[in-house]
Formats: C-alpha cells, structure tokens, sequence
C-alpha cells in the first residue's frame, strides 16, 4: 500500500440520499481539490483556506458544472487521518457521485483501500489499533449497548487498562534484566514479593478482562436463542411472530422445517438471534434426520432455549423428548412455551402446570397465531439475558482477536507466578514476563505486522 498517495473514496452508503460525501486523504490533497473545485467567492482559494473551515462553490469538469457542492477542509495533523483531509458534500445523485469520483481519480489520486482512511489514521498515532477496530463496531452497531460499547474502546478506556499494565511489566522486568548484568554480583533489584503482588493483581486485571467477552460477544453477535420442540408445535409461526415478518414456512404437515434458519431481533435494547430447528420426532427421512442432527447442534451453541409445546396434545413421547433436550440443553437457560393458549380451557392449564411442577425455568402461557402473550414471552427472554449495562467508561471486550490475545497473555503471566513460587532464575522470569507484554501490545497495535493489519482494515467499509 502506498502511503504517499492522495485517496479519495464515497464514504456515505451506496445509493441514492439528500447528500454524499466524498473524502480525500494525503500531501495533494488541496492541489487535486484546485483543479476541480471552484469557490462561489471569486476571492477564496483552498491554499489559503484555514483548516476546520468550509468553502462553497461548484465541482467542475473543464467549462461543465457537475454540482454545487461543500468542500471541508482539514489541514496535517488536525484530521482524521493526521493527513490533508476534504470531505465534498454533493447531492445524493449516484451520477453525480460517480462523475465526481471519476473526475478527483483523473487528477492524481487513487481509489481508497477498505478501511484505507482508517488504517492511515493508525499508521499516523491518531489511534491505536484497538480503537481503529471500534470505529467498524461503531458503525455496525445496531443498540444502544453495542454503540456504548464501541464508544467507550474507541475513547481509548480499553487501551488505558492495557497501557497501564504493559507500563508495569516493563518497569519490572527492567529490573529483572538488570539482575542478569550483575549476576555475578549476586544482587537483587527487583523485590520478589512486591513482584509476587504485581503478578497477582495482573492476572486479575486480564481474567476480568477477558471474561468479559462472554458479554461483549452476546451484544455484538446477538444472543442466541434456540426454538425447539417437536414437529407442528409453531416453531415456525413464533419466529415470524418475534421478527414480525415471514420468515420461515408454516404448514399442518409435520417436518415442514428440514433446516436451520435464523434471524436477529431488538428486543429492549438486546439483540437476539433467534433459530428456528426442525422439529425433533423419530423418523427415517434421511433429510429430516439431519435436520434434527442440527437441531442438537444448535441447542449446545444457544444460550437461550425455548422449549414449545402444543397445549392442545402433549406428546406421548414426551419423556424421551424431555431427556433429549435436557442432555443436550446443560447449563442453558429454558423457557418453556405452552402454545396454542386459546385452544384450551383454565382446568387443562392447571393439569399442564401440576405435570411440569418440578420444571424450574419460566414458563409462559401464548398463542403465537392470535399474538396472545407475545411481549410477556419477549419480556422473559430480556430476563433471561441477564447482560449488565454498559455505562461510560465500562470496558467490554468484544473483538475475538483481544479475546485470543488476553487469554495467551494470561497464560504467560501465570508461568511468571508459577516461575516465583518455583524461584526460577531471572532470564526465564524475564522471557515470561515478555511475552506477556508482546500479546497486550498486539491487542493495541504496539506489535503488528502487515498480515495483522491487512486482516483488520481489510474487513472495514470503502470510504472509512
């Protein structure tokens, strides 16, 4: 990737709106600007422009006018990318979008990589490689505890906490090292039992990080939540009823839902990605097999379980089901779902309820067809979610790679505090102590290499 370039990309969505924006980035930034904008004020020029200030007049190509546009203009290192950076607002028209474009990329500058802008804005110490990666979470977000989230990594809390506990380990491992040149001295600059303590407190500091990302993870991806049962029970008629559109096949006849299908859903602020597996009956239907194979799959990968009954007609082979959904169902949170509630009567309520007495788990009463105790069934699942609020300033780990990271970072620590109760010799301590450092830094881009980064920023949008 050249570096010396001037880019220029659309960085507002595709499509047509009431005005785009065009962004340029790099050292020819103002003189590309010149030859294709023209100011309303005859006496204004983009050179003598001050940063932070707008220019209005009129993209031309040769003598034609494209459009009346905005020029934005943000002088080296007062921007975003800590280069020259303007940003061309025009309308919305994706002809006049394109014409713009094509015209900046005939005069000297090149098309931005994905993630181009944001990667120079790294390279240049603008941010660190954390926050870069939380200005794609910001944009992707879709709650408000997702965008609280990315907000808070990218004000730089997460990296603060790490900056913090790398500063520590250099300190100390300074002091390690220098042992190693008085070793024949014998001396000892680095109190073991202060080292003891450090150790201890780290490892806290990085178990509690990483533990987050169970959290972190949920808000992210969605919360996955399994509806199972058996055939004909209104798994399919539920899911369309939470997304509230169409989504899976509803029929009378059994094993209609031969494959996973999924969906995600706000519900009070929290994603949810429900799934919807076929239902699970004994049958030689190769096809419906391995669709019931799946279905077991996906009750081990949910956190959430919704287990649907038809009030109408309990199965008779309701144990054999029971004791496959329980097996497979350890340690998730299951809701069990009565449906069909306006088809019985109050006594046969009461019968269901002494049956399933020694159930433990929420049960809720609907009728997915008449919507009839739907925000009831909604309201137990935002229950069932139990994620804390995010507030400012909370750190919430919920990028893989940090993830990965703090858990070998943690396995390093604990061989230095293995290494102190063991009273192994310095260099070992050293090396441990390290290595640890080496994983913080990669969460933060301290240590990178081309692969890293080509794999971080190459997943962004065109344009940012």
């Amino acid at each position: 990737m050249n570096y010396s370039s001037t880019i220029c990309a659309i960085s507002t969505a595709p499509g047509i709106g009431g005005i785009a924006v065009i962004r340029l980035s790099g050292p020819e930034t103002f003189a590309v600007c010149e030859k294709v904008f023209f100011p309303a004020n005859k006496n204004a020029t983009v050179s003598d422009a001050k940063s932070h200030t707008l220019l209005f007049g009129e993209v031309r190509d040769n003598n034609e006018s494209i459009d009346e546009v905005v020029l934005s203009i943000f002088r080296n290192p007062h921007s975003f990318t800590g280069e020259d950076v303007a940003e061309i607002s025009c309308h919305g028209s994706v002809y006049i979008q394109q014409r713009i474009l094509q015209l900046l990329l005939a005069n000297g500058c090149t098309l931005a990589r994905p993630g181009e802008f944001t990667q120079r804005a790294f390279l240049n110490g603008k941010m660190d490689l954390s926050q870069a990666e939380a200005v794609a979470d910001l944009i992707a977000s879709g709650s408000a505890a997702t965008h609280r989230m990315a907000m808070n990594q990218m004000r730089g809390g997460f990296s603060s906490e790490l900056q913090k506990l790398r500063t520590q380990l250099l300190d100390f491992v300074s002091l390690v090292e220098l042992e190693l040149d008085f070793s024949e001295e014998d001396v000892e600059f680095a109190d073991r039992t202060h080292l003891k303590t450090l150790v201890q407190n780290i490892s806290s500091e990085i178990q509690r990080l990483s533990a987050s990302f169970s959290v972190g993870n949920a808000l992210k991806s969605g919360i996955p939540v399994a509806l199972v049962g058996e055939t004909n029970v209104g798994k399919s008629t539920l899911l369309n009823v939470l997304l509230n559109e169409d989504k899976a096949i509803v029929s009378d006849i059994h094993g209609t839902t031969r494959d996973v299908i999924e969906d995600s859903v706000n519900l009070g602020g929290i994603t949810f990605r429900f799934i919807d597996t076929a239902g699970i009956r004994d049958t030689r239907d190769k096809i419906e097999s391995m669709g019931i194979e799946r279905t077991y799959q996906k009750i081990e990968q949910a956190s959430i379980v919704l287990w649907i009954l038809d009030c109408t007609q309990l199965s008779e082979h309701m144990e054999w089901l029971t004791d496959r959904i329980e097996k497979k169902a350890v340690g998730k949170k299951i809701i069990l779902v009565f449906n069909k509630i306006d088809k019985i009567q109050e006594e046969e309520r009461e019968v269901l309820n002494q049956l399933f007495s020694q159930f433990e788990g929420d049960r809720i009463y609907i009728s997915a067809k008449n919507r009839i105790n739907t925000s009831e069934l909604e309201q137990a699942l935002i229950k069932a979610a139990q994620l804390p609020d995010i507030r400012p300033g909370d750190v919430v780990v919920s990028n893989i790679r940090h993830y990965e990271a703090l858990e070998n970072a943690l396995k390093a620590i604990q061989r230095v505090s293995e290494g102190l109760e063991n009273q192994i010799s310095g260099d070992f301590l050293s090396q441990d102590i390290r290595e640890c450092m080496h994983f913080l830094g990669e969460i933060t881009g301290q240590i990178s290499n081309d692969e890293i980064l080509g794999n971080i920023f190459g997943k962004f949008c065109i344009g940012k």
